[in-house]
């Protein structure tokens, strides 16, 4: 019976350090999901300032290009390899 509980154990520890693994990984991942959101939400909204200043040159019934979000690097690029290694480990 000591012996099943000490296989239970360790089977519960082991698990427990993989949840928190998983928790911080999910954290990590939770970041870089509000920054990118942000900046899309910051692009939009000068694409829409551009846009009410006058900008736009459509005529009326034509839509104007969607802006291209890959002309600038992601503001979340610099903390990238933080989320790689703090991932791995």
């Amino acid at each position: 019976m000591d012996r099943l509980n000490a296989k239970l154990y360790m089977q519960n520890c082991y698990i427990l350090k993989e949840n928190e693994r998983l928790r911080k990984k999910a954290q990590l991942l939770n970041q870089e999901n509000q920054a990118l959101l942000t900046e899309l939400k910051q692009r939009l909204a000068k694409t829409a300032a551009n846009k009410a200043s006058g900008n736009g040159n459509t005529a009326p019934g034509v839509r104007a290009p969607l802006p291209d979000l890959n002309t600038a690097p992601p503001a979340h690029t610099a903390g990238h390899e933080k989320t790689k290694k703090a991932a791995a480990n």
